[in-house]
């Protein structure tokens, strides 16, 4: 499988698009905790800030995703993996996205991060000034993306997959149209799966991408699973961040890609080999 999905990356050559993937269903059954955010809470009636919001998430989020790593480790282990990237901070400009209402609320990174006031929602038609992670870009996100994040934001479509074809794009305008380059998913719905992120995976990316590294460990470390998305793509994550422009992200993807492919290749090759001659002899003897 994994030589089929390289095979297919080198002949296209081209950058891999982000959209949120929302599946029908899943591989196994999880529950999910349901907790009433509403009021004040123990902040006592006054206004939460953004840090206050962020840890409030990281329990909620550890907390939807107990049934999946039950029974596996200590709760030692389990927890210094959930607080892997707890150094990081918020980010200082705006993180939006577009939500089309297509995906389960209880499954989707961008439905969450909405409920704790993370990111904020657009409307159809209105015009969003900073980076947007839309199929409708020429150019990927590079480092020279950087000063647009910086002084107007960064913004994600949440849309599923199988209904690409019924998304009006064309309402949802920005003068800095992006795409991502290949990455892997970490999230537990497409974990292993390339370029099917969930929301919180694309805007960590460009963070990582543009030089806001902290705020995208910050942003990741809100979801249990979030740290493995890093160990997952940690040389591609740190190639693409070493990068001038676009150009030379595409040059970086293609080099990885080629490289992952032919390390494959090498691997089917020694299984397969035949029989030296003097190995042939040694077993007639």
């Amino acid at each position: 499988k994994l030589s089929k999905r390289f095979a297919r990356a080198r002949h296209v050559r081209c950058l891999f698009t982000f959209f949120v993937n929302i599946p029908n269903t899943m591989n196994k059954s999880r529950n999910f905790k349901k907790k009433n955010h509403r009021g004040a809470g123990s902040s006592g009636g006054r206004t939460r800030n953004l840090p206050e919001k962020l840890a409030d998430l990281a329990v909620d989020s550890d907390g939807s995703d107990d049934d999946e790593g039950s029974g596996s480790g200590s709760s030692s282990d389990e927890e210094a993996g959930k607080n892997k990237f707890d150094l990081g901070k918020p980010p200082s400009f705006p993180v939006s996205m577009w939500d089309l209402n297509h995906c389960d609320p209880k499954k989707c990174s961008g439905r969450k991060l909405s409920r704790h006031g993370l990111i904020a929602n657009l409307r159809l038609g209105q015009k969003f000034p900073g980076l947007v992670l839309t199929p409708v870009g020429t150019n990927c996100v590079s480092p020279l993306d950087r000063d647009i994040i910086t002084s107007s934001g960064i913004a994600v479509v949440d849309c599923s997959w199988a209904r690409l074809d019924e998304t009006p794009f064309n309402k949802m305008k920005s003068t800095n149209p992006r795409l991502l380059p290949f990455l892997v998913a970490a999230n537990p719905i497409n974990y292993g799966k390339p370029c099917k992120l969930s929301c919180v995976e694309a805007i960590a990316a460009s963070m990582y991408i543009t030089g806001y590294k902290d705020e995208a460990l910050w942003y990741l470390n809100k979801f249990s699973w979030g740290h493995s998305f890093v160990e997952l793509n940690q040389e591609l994550l740190d190639a693409y961040a070493a990068c001038k422009n676009s150009a030379e992200i595409l040059e970086a993807q293609n080099k990885y890609l080629e490289k992952a492919e032919a390390e494959h290749s090498n691997r089917n090759r020694e299984i397969d080999l035949p029989p030296s001659e003097s190995e042939e002899e040694e077993e007639d003897d």
